[in-house]
């Protein structure tokens, strides 16, 4: 067999024969073509997806602040009076006039009434009669007394009859007494229509108008007004029985003085305001706690110098609950809630956020006390929580520092981190 023959004799491929060669280019040529557009396309899609994905979010991150803060404890109290008196009516008659504008501020022995003392003025001068009349007769007594002990010394009359005129003029003696004593009591009479402030305070309004008659101490005296002291004040407040026994306890071990022997200071924050405005100290604890409530009635005592704060107003109590220590700071809008634990989120050095559960504290001049939980480090986003994930990259800047805030605990920015321009302080530094 010649070299041409072998060649066209050659094996057949298994599997393959000539219709199936002849079948390939009317059926398999156009899937080829559409499946190499499609992973073409593919392609392109994957790299442009990948040009596309975003950049990690933004959010501004903070060192706890460190400084030494002490412990408040807080309660409601209610403002009263130093000294409160009510106005009474010490005699009875007629009222002439009100000499007192009502609600102002009147000082002691200022007039406030004038009741009729026309009736008592009469009074007066009858004891006065009645006393010049005792007088007299005392003195009778004595010159008779004079006379008779003259004359028993010549026998004219008997030692009984000098007997009888000393009696007489111990007896006149008794009635000018009686005298003197019915014209004082008549002279204060006549005073008491003038009804007179026992103290200095805010008056309240009148509650008798001229031409009504009003009652003496002798029978039920009548209410004319009343008045309050303003400067200082009292304030009541209850204290809890844990709170006094912590305190307590503090005071055994030398961490805290007794309210009881140390006035300690005092903060009142009033209705409407968010920080405390008045200062005072402590003044009194009971000797015993309500059974019904387990509560130790306190006492404080705040001036009052504006004259602002009137009894029977609100007030929000703070007195020192701890000796002075060094404490972490945070914002308040850092933490967060995750059902029944409190959290803020941490930006560790590679960017990624944690969630770190923290125990709180109370709030210090704006910030929020960190017991524990968080080191001096660490850095904790204070603005963009809501675009924060656990586990997720940031992009982080430093926060720019309020003017006045103390320095934080450290001050190295994890990786990436940025300061605003014109500020590398984190926040809590000064600028």
């Amino acid at each position: 067999m010649s070299t041409t023959d072998r060649a066209e004799h050659r094996a057949p491929v298994p599997g393959l024969d000539r219709g199936s060669f002849r079948r390939l280019p009317r059926c398999g040529g156009a899937p080829i073509g559409l499946l190499l557009a499609l992973a073409l396309a593919g392609c392109d899609e994957k790299a442009q997806s990948q040009a596309a994905a975003p950049p990690p979010p933004p959010v501004t991150v903070a060192q706890p602040v460190k400084r030494t803060v002490t412990d408040w404890d807080e309660f409601t109290g209610r403002f009263e009076a130093i000294e409160e008196v009510q106005v009474r009516a010490r005699v009875g008659g007629f009222v002439n006039s009100v000499e007192f504008k009502d609600g102002a501020i009147v000082h002691a022995g200022d007039l406030l009434y004038i009741i009729d003392p026309r009736p008592f003025e009469a009074v007066k001068l009858q004891a006065e009669g009645q006393l010049a009349d005792a007088r007299a007769k005392g003195e009778l007594a004595k010159r008779e007394l004079d006379r008779g002990l003259t004359l028993v010394q010549t026998s004219a009359v008997s030692e009984q009859v000098v007997d009888q005129r000393r009696q007489a003029l111990q007896a006149a003696h008794a009635a000018e007494t009686q005298a003197e004593g019915a014209l004082k009591a008549a002279q204060l009479n006549v005073e008491f229509t003038y009804v007179l402030a026992p103290i200095t305070g805010r008056v309240s309004r009148h509650l008798v108008t001229p031409g009504n008659l009003v009652q003496g101490s002798e029978g039920g005296s009548t209410l004319l007004t009343s008045i309050v002291s303003l400067d200082p004040i009292y304030v009541y407040f209850d204290v809890d029985e844990a709170t006094y026994q912590r305190n307590s306890k503090l005071w055994f071990e030398g961490r805290r003085p007794s309210s009881r022997d140390t006035a300690n200071p005092v903060q009142v924050t009033l209705t409407g305001e968010t920080k405390p405005s008045h200062e005072g100290k402590m003044d009194f604890l009971d000797n015993r706690l309500d059974v019904s409530t387990a509560t130790l009635r306190s006492r404080a005592i705040i001036p009052n110098r504006d004259l602002s704060i009137l009894p029977g107003q609100f007030g929000r109590v703070r007195i020192i609950g701890s000796s002075p220590y060094e404490a972490l700071l945070i914002p308040d809008t850092a933490i967060a809630t995750d059902q029944s634990r409190k959290i803020v989120f941490v930006v560790k050095n590679d960017n990624t956020v944690e969630a770190r559960p923290v125990v709180l504290g109370p709030l210090d001049d704006g910030l929020r006390v960190i017991r524990e939980g968080l080191k001096a480090e660490d850095h904790v986003i204070v603005d963009g929580l809501q675009r924060a994930r656990v586990g997720a990259k940031v992009t982080p800047k430093m926060a720019q520092a309020p003017a006045g805030d103390k320095a934080p605990a450290a001050d190295k920015a994890p990786a990436g981190a940025k300061a605003p321009a014109g500020d590398k302080s984190p926040v809590g530094t000064k600028p």
